[in-house]
């Protein structure tokens, strides 16, 4: 979902001041520090879980469960180089000319 279709993405200076003023009223003074407190833990929390899952994803691509053989290899064999092109091929377009 696209963020600046919810508004949040154009919020300024005054509407976050506008904000945190509303909440210091709802909440009162002594119930921010808490709020912030908590707020911050459950950051760093997800942090280390989004942390341990982006570890878990390098070490399974790191080790492949089998290896494959190259496509290139192949690619390359079927290719014929030009000394393998039979004489009756350039017979023809020197017979065409």
């Amino acid at each position: 979902m696209n963020i600046v279709a919810f508004g949040i993405g154009n919020l300024g200076g005054p509407d976050i001041f506008i904000i945190l003023l509303i909440v210091l009223v709802l909440f009162g003074a002594k119930k921010l520090p808490e709020l912030a407190r908590s707020l911050g833990q459950s950051m760093n929390e997800f942090k280390k879980a989004r942390e341990d899952i982006d570890r878990e994803l390098r070490d399974a691509g790191a080790q492949p469960s089998e290896p494959r053989p190259s496509n290139s290899a192949r690619q390359v064999a079927q290719v014929p180089s030009a000394q393998q092109v039979p004489p009756v091929l350039s017979a023809k377009t020197s017979e065409e000319q």
